[in-house]
């Protein structure tokens, strides 16, 4: 099978946000807690929240799934963080990280981008980038957003 060579038109998507997503299991505790993951990911799939344009599944290594998603803005990608099902993930990821870690890089379109990393060594662009604690005005991923276009 060939393909002819293609490209995208993002004319239609000015404010597109990409974000990728890890989880790292460090233990056989982290891989099971992969389970529990998968349940909601694939609700998002499932019944996916206003603004996600994509959802797709990668790997990024063994014991290390991950996934990327494609936004029509950030509004929506934030609308969705602050959701409750999210939010009550986060909270319990945060109580118990389940023997893994996780990050995400967030990539807008119209620039900047950001990062966080929790219990995974340097990867992506903690790779070669300084480290900063995400507190005071570094704390959301919107402040660390818009200070990357500056």
């Amino acid at each position: 099978m060939t393909y002819e060579r293609r490209s995208v038109d993002l004319s239609g998507y000015p404010d597109l946000v990409v974000v990728y997503l890890g989880y790292r299991a460090k233990t056989l505790k982290g891989a099971r807690s992969l389970l529990r993951i998968g349940r909601g990911l694939r609700a998002v799939k499932k019944d996916p929240p206003p603004g996600l344009l994509s959802h797709e599944d990668v790997w990024f290594g063994f014991m290390h799934p991950g996934f990327r998603q494609y936004w029509r803005d950030f509004d929506s990608l934030e609308a969705f963080t602050r959701a409750p099902q999210h939010q009550a993930w986060w909270r319990d990821f945060a109580r118990d990280s389940g023997g893994g870690g996780i990050w995400h890089e967030t990539y807008r379109l119209r620039g900047g981008m950001e990062a966080i990393y929790s219990g995974v060594p340097g990867i992506g662009l903690a790779s070669f980038a300084p480290e900063r604690i995400p507190m005071g005005p570094f704390m959301s991923a919107r402040q660390r957003v818009e200070a990357g276009v500056r």
